[in-house]
């Protein structure tokens, strides 16, 4: 009902419980996806964006509805172009146009997709425009000058998709970026400088058997796709305070191991393993074992492990790929609870299922009342539970869903 109320732009009141229910139902990112009826090939990409976002590993779960993915290219009858834009359907809102000859060449689909990124520009933070030009003309004067460049990728159309997914994810983790350094920064936040900053990855390795494998994934980095990288041997000035400036990184970056045969034996390694844990960064495993790992850190467990052999180039995309949808999916989280979150110190929102390490993250404060652990879903499992409890018999560990439930 409510949304028919919105098509048809009447927004009858509210019982006070039924507008609580909906700003908690409410997605904090919608993605419109649009491209012109006559773009043959538009419906396939959208729906391929459309399975990513919506997919489990990109939503925050237990948020009710994290992201919302709404297609738009047929217009209604009597119209020439699509309904316009809800600016309203979620907290944040994406527009992605698929821009080509097509739409240059209607000049009703022309004013449409300039007035959406007029009002893109009006609202502010809360609306992007990311124009997608499937052909070189979608880039002439006054249209479109900084896009999504697909027209200049050589590979299959399949690679293309895939890369262009992640390129939206990697704008849309600034996104969120933005929000929370708003919401926890107490002075303004520029946010020019702040969607300008790249995202910086800590590359952490063994250099008995890891450094050439980091060093790799550093170059692919810097030379195929828009990360920032932090690697010791390279970023370090001489004579900086080495662990001061490890730490400092730590907290600041998203966390890559890089997982060779003698990476749990470091001592260094271990150290900023367990700070990224203490810290709640978004983390992933690069599995580069060659033989054996001797003892198995336990605390490169709960985070996505991807597998990369030595000379395997052609998999760096999907590494840093699946950290990217690491990293949309924990950020996501974080915007989502800030909503709602409450300024207590009893309190940890974790994106991750909580575990051992976990409250080791709690603040001293918590230690000293009952502290509550809220997780997304979906419930963990009797046994897991039952050793939280064991370790912290005090501990709350709470589903947002049950969290909001009980506040």
């Amino acid at each position: 009902v409510h949304g028919l109320c919105l098509t048809l732009g009447w927004k009858p009141a509210l019982p006070e419980r039924m507008e609580h229910l909906m700003q908690t139902t409410r997605p904090y990112l919608a993605i419109y996806v649009l491209w012109h009826p006559s773009y043959a090939e538009g419906g396939i990409i959208a729906n391929k964006i459309r399975e990513h976002f919506g997919h489990d590993s990109c939503q925050a779960a237990g948020t009710r509805r994290g992201v919302s993915i709404l297609l738009r290219s047929c217009a209604p009858p009597g119209e020439r172009t699509p309904i316009a834009i809800d600016w309203d359907e979620a907290e944040t809102t994406a527009v992605v146009v698929l821009v080509d000859s097509n739409v240059l060449n209607d000049p009703a689909w022309t004013r449409y997709v300039r007035e959406i990124a007029r009002a893109a520009a009006d609202n502010g933070f809360p609306g992007a425009f990311f124009p997608v030009t499937v052909d070189d003309r979608g880039l002439e004067p006054g249209f479109a000058q900084q896009a999504i460049r697909w027209d200049r990728w050589e590979e299959p159309e399949e690679i293309r998709i895939r890369r262009l997914v992640s390129s939206l994810t990697h704008e849309f983790c600034r996104m969120f970026r933005h929000c929370l350094r708003r919401t926890q920064d107490t002075g303004e936040v520029d946010k020019f400088h702040s969607r300008l900053d790249k995202i910086k990855v800590f590359i952490s390795h063994s250099k008995q058997d890891g450094e050439p494998l980091a060093m790799e994934i550093r170059s692919w980095m810097h030379e195929s796709s828009p990360l920032a990288s932090f690697l010791d041997v390279k970023d370090i000035p001489p004579g900086f305070p080495f662990e001061r400036t490890l730490s400092r990184e730590l907290r600041q970056c998203v966390f890559l191991a890089v997982h060779t045969d003698t990476y749990s034996s470091r001592e260094w390694c271990r150290r900023e393993v367990i700070t990224a844990k203490r810290h709640l960064v978004p983390m992933m495993v690069v599995d580069c074992v060659r033989d054996r790992d001797p003892r198995q850190m336990s605390y490169l467990g709960n985070v996505p492990v991807v597998r990369l052999e030595e000379g395997q180039t052609e998999r760096l995309e999907s590494v840093v790929g699946c950290l990217l949808d690491e990293i949309f999916r924990n950020w996501l989280w974080l915007c989502q609870v800030g909503k709602h979150s409450v300024d207590s110190p009893k309190v940890l929102f974790t994106a991750r299922p909580p575990e051992l390490m976990t409250l080791a993250a709690l603040p001293p404060a918590a230690l000293e009342s009952e502290p509550i652990v809220v997780y997304p879903e979906p419930l963990l499992s009797a046994e897991e539970e039952r050793l939280l409890s064991d370790v912290m018999p005090r501990v709350r560990l709470q589903t947002f869903s049950e969290w909001l439930e009980a506040s």
